[in-house]
């Protein structure tokens, strides 16, 4: 396994198991045959909703022998009702708490959305919906500063909670202004990636930055289509490019997407909720996809971006709610 040195002398591991749309009563063998089958990062999330899950699974590998908690990277996400000073220490606690566990190894602020706050007791996870009975209201937005969330952030680290901390989907702007005034500076950057949306220049501020980047959905539109946010032709699998290279390697298409997103420096995060897909998705260090493979697949970006509140915030939440130009 490949790893990724962090600021602070953290290593993520440059392929983890996804945990989003995981379902509650595969999750916890999901992830104990993930770590049988050597995964040691695994990104989760308080709105996946299967942190609970996923402790049991960690427990059971943890029992079992199959590795140490110290050989383990559990990344877990702050939502977005929980960015407000007071909400953040009792929101990590919660998923500490559900995942089994003392510490986490990231803890990453999910959307730069601060939503109104919704008590555990109310609704947990509690989504994007104010009050999922009136739809027609849509989300209600808080008055939170970044600035502030991120304060909250760093108390974390001080209170040894979580080992480091960063963002997710956060674009180029607002990410230069955090670096302005954080404390500790944000180790990893979380944001969609793929042959589709490559996002270059993102990608190179920050490295230059020393900032970790790990792609979510490396594979582009696949985990999407279930839930209608994308087209089923929309395949980068069946892109000539990424098939002739697969070929020539011995590989799948999957595999070769995944190595393209290693060999550009980035950490993986497939998702998968088939146990037989695991050892394949792991398999991406044994073969080196040559410049001409790189700059061809890089090639097909078109922009696209699948995740984008801008778009589903509308269609799913009767709300507009753009993060990215």
């Amino acid at each position: 396994m490949t790893h990724f040195t962090l600021p602070g002398g953290g290593r993520l591991p440059a392929v983890g198991l996804g945990l989003w749309k995981v379902p509650k009563p595969d999750a916890a063998g999901l992830v104990r045959q993930a770590v049988a089958a050597g995964y040691r990062h695994l990104d989760c999330a308080c709105d996946y909703g299967n942190e609970v899950e996923v402790g049991d699974g960690l427990r059971a590998a943890l029992a079992d022998g199959l590795c140490r908690r110290d050989e383990l990277w559990v990344t877990s996400k702050l939502w977005n009702t929980y960015h407000a000073r007071e909400h953040v220490r009792p929101a990590v606690e919660r998923s500490l708490k559900d995942l089994g566990l003392d510490y986490l190894d990231l803890y990453l602020i999910h959307f730069p959305i601060a939503q109104a706050f919704v008590p555990f007791e109310e609704r947990y996870p509690p989504g994007w919906f104010f009050d999922p009975a009136k739809p027609a209201e849509g989300m209600k937005f808080a008055p939170v500063p970044l600035a502030e969330t991120w304060a909250a952030m760093e108390d974390l680290v001080t209170a040894g909670l979580v080992r480091h901390i960063g963002v997710c989907n956060t674009a180029t702007g607002l990410l230069r202004d955090l670096l302005n005034y954080a404390r500790i500076m944000p180790a990893a950057l979380q944001v969609e990636l793929h042959p589709y949306l490559t996002q270059d220049k993102l990608v190179r501020f920050a490295r230059e930055s020393g900032i970790a980047v790990t792609a979510f959905s490396p594979l582009g539109a696949h985990s999407y289509h279930t839930i209608g946010m994308a087209d089923p032709g929309e395949s980068i699998l069946d892109e000539p490019v990424v098939v002739a290279a697969a070929r020539r390697h011995g590989k799948t298409p999957a595999q070769v997407l995944l190595r393209w997103g290693v060999q550009r420096g980035t950490s993986v995060v497939p998702k998968t909720a088939r146990p037989e897909r695991l050892s394949e998705n792991l398999a991406v260090f044994d073969f080196e996809l040559s410049a001409e493979e790189m700059a061809a697949i890089g090639g097909l970006n078109r922009n696209r971006r699948f995740n984008d509140p801008g778009v589903f915030g509308e269609a799913a939440f009767n709300t507009f709610c753009p993060i990215y130009d």
